[in-house]
């Protein structure tokens, strides 16, 4: 018999079971006994037997894929995080479609008339921000939205976020404890609600330890941005450049750090500690020995698909904030408070 032949009937046929019991057993999450689902999956091998799973679709008027939507993938955090998110969905039955985006209003816009004509159960938004309007065009197709690792005062979006007030402030308390009084900080993409909480939870701790802000300067989350942002701080005499850097993100950290130790010729942490912030893979080799906070990406997730399945599967409706606080990872690149 032809592979394209082969139906669901043909499969309960030579299991001798019912059709539905068939329909079951390919159904994700439905109830069925160990030794039916042995005893179909046998049959189906035999057979050749695939579901079609674009027809059961348009009769469920369930698609079981969820777009996601990410502006870059340089920073090593977001394939990380993607590949987990990725795995969580697959063991509920679901599966992502990838879409790149700027954070331009018309990009955006675009991407999401394409995603809503996959027919997506669900969308998750990462490393970007929706306007109010592209929100309104999720609500009116029934699509539910989830921010992972962003938030914004739309009150009818959902979010996942480590706790970034309490990282940046977390920063400010170690590199005082640390001794240094020349403190600055290189922003990531001042739009982004990350940057914006670790910055003001940075400058909260700099205030409860009666420290002031040495210096600042801006990244905007991009490598060469960074860069010119280390340039700008500190290519300068010894007693105008900062002695400890907080720095929005990972990427920009590593980026930092191979500028003034390659460029301008710096010690880290003997002239100037530095500490980032998500703890991607790279912050643990020794070549960087990161000082960061580490981003609970697996929490994260999980809390993400839950909320996301929530809303599909039981029709939740009401929108959730999580923020989930993470831990400052001491390595070698920042100088330690004395115990």
């Amino acid at each position: 018999m032809g592979r394209d032949a082969v139906t669901s009937t043909d499969v309960a046929r030579r299991a001798a079971v019912s059709q539905s019991a068939v329909s079951r057993v390919f159904t994700p999450g439905a109830s069925v006994s160990a030794a039916m689902r042995e005893k179909v999956m046998q049959a189906a091998v035999e057979l050749g037997y695939r579901p079609n799973v674009l027809a059961r679709s348009l009769i469920t008027r369930r698609s079981r894929i969820i777009g996601v939507v990410v502006a870059y993938l340089d920073n090593q955090y977001y394939p990380v995080a993607l590949e987990m998110l990725c795995n969580v969905l697959q063991q509920r039955g679901y599966h992502i479609l990838v879409f790149m985006a700027s954070q331009t209003h018309g990009d955006l816009d675009h991407v999401l008339q394409e995603i809503l004509d996959y027919q997506v159960d669900g969308i998750v938004m990462a490393s970007v921000s929706m306007s109010s309007d592209l929100a309104a065009q999720c609500d009116a197709a029934g699509v539910p939205v989830v921010l992972f690792n962003r938030t914004q005062d739309d009150e009818r979006l959902c979010a996942v976020t480590s706790d970034n007030f309490a990282g940046g402030r977390d920063v400010a308390w170690f590199l005082v404890a640390a001794g240094h009084q020349r403190i600055a900080y290189i922003a990531g993409w001042e739009g982004a609600s990350t940057n914006r909480d670790r910055e003001a939870g940075f400058m909260q701790g700099l205030k409860e330890a009666g420290v002031g802000l040495f210096d600042r300067s801006v990244g905007d989350y991009d490598f060469e941005g960074a860069r010119r942002a280390a340039r700008e701080l500190f290519q300068r005499p010894a007693e105008w450049r900062p002695d400890a850097v907080f720095v929005a993100n990972d990427h920009m950290a590593v980026a930092v750090m191979d500028t003034l130790r390659h460029e301008l010729g710096l010690k880290v942490p003997d002239d100037v500690s530095v500490i980032g912030y998500d703890d991607v893979p790279q912050a643990a080799w020794p070549s960087f020995d990161l000082t960061t906070v580490r981003q609970p990406t697996d929490e994260m997730v999980a809390a993400t698909v839950r909320i996301l399945l929530d809303r599909i599967e039981r029709g939740v409706n009401t929108p959730q904030r999580v923020a989930l606080q993470g831990p400052l990872i001491a390595r070698g690149s920042a100088r330690k408070p004395e115990v």
